[in-house]
């Protein structure tokens, strides 16, 4: 297992980028200067000494120790003692909609952006709990399996769109069916499923898919996320901003459908909650699953990690150091010495 004990420390790296932007700046106003004096071509003759491969050379050698260093700063530890370590929680996968329409902009800033900042923040309150996560759209896929490990989870989040699901559509009960298979077999009274969907189904029947998952156990939560009456959906054509539209060239409009939602709520034994700009409903409905039963729980954690920030560090020094050898122009003693001249007047 790989960590970084000191992860905010990797911001730091965005530094490079910026030293970069600033070689170029400092390298165009050079020029810009030069070539008032005179032809470029011409004024070589005059700078012998000046060597911008020398100068390109030593940003990418300051670079590289820069990042072994800001690598470092963060401690990168492997793990050295694996343990198996028994907990009470309860397991809770959320099934989020990664359809077109949750591109929707009626919750801010939109309704795929507003849901997974709220997993985010409700991530962060899990302690014993283990999460799975499941992306749908026209089917659904596990993206994260049933774990305890949240920083995965958190890493994950930024990554979910539209794009990551092939056919797009809203099967809902492709979803319950999936989380069905996906939680760990057993302990039935401590498991939950949470749907954050607009609600418009394209597929099977999703309320009698989710009292088929009550009865083996699982509670099922709905989120409702968006407006009943309807908004269209914001689309990117060839970097300009536009409506999706249907076969016929109709702007499509997408609908919060709660009476969908809140049967399945009721089928699966859980609550409804419609989402606004200012709250998701995730709070409120994870408070209610920690009433739930708890289980008992194996997870292996590691309990002791050993530090190699040293072997970054030790880089860092290297790439400085080589840095700081190359000098800036052109050295006149080295140019001197012309190797393969000699050999061929020896001939």
């Amino acid at each position: 297992m790989f960590r970084f004990a000191n992860i905010v420390y990797l911001y730091a790296l965005l530094m490079i980028p910026v030293f970069w932007l600033l070689y170029w700046i400092a390298a165009g106003t050079w020029r810009k200067n030069v070539r008032k004096l005179g032809e470029p071509g011409l004024l070589e003759g005059l700078m012998p000494d000046v060597s911008w491969s020398r100068a390109r050379w030593k940003l990418v050698l300051f670079c590289l120790g820069w990042m072994f260093l800001v690598l470092g700063l963060a401690r990168p530890q492997l793990g050295a003692k694996l343990e198996t370590v028994k907990k009470k929680g309860v397991e809770i996968i959320v099934a989020l909609d990664v359809s077109n329409s949750m591109l929707a902009e009626d919750i801010q800033p939109s309704r795929l952006e507003r849901a997974k900042r709220a997993i985010s923040k409700m991530v962060d309150r899990m302690e014993n709990d283990r999460m799975g996560l499941i992306v749908f759209a026209g089917d659904a896929y596990v993206q994260i399996p049933v774990t305890s490990d949240y920083l995965a989870v958190k890493m994950f989040l930024p990554t979910i769109g539209p794009a990551v699901v092939p056919k797009q559509g809203t099967a809902i009960a492709s979803a319950i069916e999936l989380a069905m298979n996906s939680f760990t077999p057993g302990n039935s009274r401590s498991k939950a499923l949470i749907i954050i969907t607009d609600g418009e189904n394209h597929e099977a029947d999703p309320v009698a898919a989710a009292k088929k998952a009550h009865e083996k156990g699982i509670t099922i939560h709905t989120i409702g996320i968006g407006k009943p009456e309807g908004v269209p959906i914001p689309i990117t054509i060839n970097g300009q901003r536009a409506f999706l539209k249907d076969q016929n060239g109709h702007t499509v409009i997408t609908r919060l459908d709660e009476p969908l939602l809140q049967k399945i709520a009721v089928a699966g034994g859980g609550i409804y909650v419609r989402a606004s700009s200012t709250s998701l409903g995730l709070k409120r409905i994870y408070d209610k699953i920690k009433g739930m039963d708890r289980k008992e729980m194996e997870t292996k954690t590691y309990s002791d990690y050993n530090d190699i920030f040293q072997y970054a560090i030790g880089l860092a020094l290297l790439f400085f150091l080589l840095e700081w050898m190359i000098l800036e122009r052109k050295s006149r003693f080295w140019s001197r010495i012309r190797l393969f001249q000699a050999k061929e007047e020896k001939k």
